[in-house]
């Protein structure tokens, strides 16, 4: 039963994480980490297929093996963070909100540009097997 949760909060979290690819405010790569995290105590199969996933594997690959965050994908979390701030000001949002909201975002922003970059080579030999079509 217990497996079965974690499997169901595995795809949930991907399903927000597919979302996130689509929706330019919701974020993509923490709900894939958190599937991932989800699946790998849920369903061996499904923790396999998604770190194999084309899309999505590299990043939660990189992340579990190095603590990496490739530099476009640092470069677009920025940019990101950076409109978002950008649009609460013409939203002329109340100063305390911009005050918070600045320093939550730099302190993410200082939190992704110290992490290291990874080294795409590194993660060749990561993916131990491709999941099984069945």
């Amino acid at each position: 039963m217990l497996k079965l949760a974690w499997t169901a909060a595995g795809w949930l979290a991907f399903a927000l994480g597919a979302l996130g690819a689509v929706l330019p405010l919701l974020p993509t790569v923490p709900f894939m980490l958190l599937a991932a995290f989800c699946f790998a105590r849920g369903s061996a199969r499904f923790h396999a297929w998604l770190l194999g996933h084309p899309r999505f594997g590299p990043a939660i690959r990189r992340w579990q093996a190095q603590g990496a965050i490739a530099r476009p994908a640092k470069r677009l979390a920025i940019v990101a963070m950076a409109a978002s701030l950008g649009l609460s000001v013409l939203l002329s949002a109340p100063l305390a909100v911009l005050g918070v909201q600045a320093a939550v975002l730099a302190a993410v922003a200082a939190f992704i540009l110290t992490r290291p970059e990874g080294r795409p080579e590194d993660l060749a030999d990561q993916v131990s097997s491709k999941p099984r079509n069945s």
